[in-house]
């Protein structure tokens, strides 16, 4: 017999939901979403920290996350995306738990546009009425709902130029352990062989990889001539997450953060790079970028080969 309101019509008696106004438009509400880096500085009740561990914003991918307490007690999650329609809705199903007391639950946000402000919707439905009571008791799920979206409102006004930027979203999966896709990520002599898009050419590649050490990029046209790429690692967290800052010849400042999602033998890279305007590189970004993730392919084959 199924449990108590388990899939019926109604679910309202086994939901949890929170309305936010927030004093942002609807596109920078849902780009509060989007990325991992933006996402750990609101997520959870006052007082919580979070560390990502992977993150891939499609469907079918992912936020594999720890929320560290304030008193010192670690809450690990998992959600896995089942919609994303931007900048309307999304819905992901949530793994979690801790103490025997599961926090399994699909959850709908939904971002609806009041001139220049976006009323957000969080609506949790758990299988029965019991399982949201026992999240509540346990985790004070309804207030730590309400305090997050409190900590995301102050969050999108604070970061409305970041999220405001010209961005790039770039994914895709490899048929290799996650160690191995980050290796030739990380290595100059791996790097100079699929960074640059062809026909250019690289003839000089430097890799300090660490915090505040160099990336550097020559690419060479085939006519003649050279584009340098200057970059700086910023935040590093091997082998799932590695972040750069750079600025091209024009002046643009570029902010590239690139997460691997371990998928045991295959592995999803997705690189988010934001811009400080528009510009003919950055328009020709998507094209760049999908040849130089082919080029990643073949030299991850070779790795994989050795």
């Amino acid at each position: 017999m199924p449990a108590r309101d388990e899939q019926t019509g109604d679910s309202s008696a086994r939901e949890i939901v929170t309305t936010r106004l927030l004093d942002a438009p609807r596109d920078l509400a849902f780009a509060a979403w989007s990325r991992s880096d933006v996402l750990e500085r609101w997520w959870g009740p006052q007082g919580f920290t979070t560390t990502t561990h992977t993150f891939a914003f499609r469907v079918g991918g992912g936020w594999r996350l720890t929320m560290h307490g304030p008193d010192g007690k670690d809450y690990p999650n998992r959600l896995v995306y089942d919609e994303i329609v931007k900048p309307e809705r999304i819905v992901y199903s949530h793994h979690g738990g801790v103490d025997g007391v599961p926090a399994q639950f699909q959850c709908t946000i939904t971002f609806e546009a009041e001139g220049e402000r976006t009323r957000m919707t969080m609506r949790h439905v758990f299988a029965t009425r019991e399982a949201r009571d026992a999240v509540v008791e346990k985790y004070g799920a309804a207030e730590g709902a309400r305090q997050t979206l409190e900590r995301l409102s102050e969050q999108v006004i604070a970061s409305r130029t970041e999220l405001g930027k010209v961005a790039l979203v770039m994914v895709r999966t490899f048929d290799a352990p996650r160690g191995l896709v980050f290796e030739a990520w990380t290595k100059a002599e791996h790097v100079r062989q699929w960074f640059t898009p062809r026909p250019l050419t690289t003839p000089a590649c430097e890799v300090d990889f660490r915090p505040g050490g160099a990336f550097r990029i020559t690419m060479r046209f085939p006519e003649g001539g050279d584009h340098p790429f200057d970059a700086t690692f910023g935040e590093l967290d091997p082998p799932r997450m590695l972040t750069f800052d750079g600025k091209l010849p024009d002046g643009n400042v570029i902010r590239t953060r690139v997460t691997f999602e371990d998928l045991v033998e295959q592995t999803t890279v997705t690189v988010v790079q934001t811009y400080a305007f528009s510009s003919d590189a950055v328009r020709g970004a998507p094209d760049g970028w999908t040849a130089t993730l082919d080029q990643l392919g073949e030299v991850v084959a070779q790795l994989r080969g050795r």
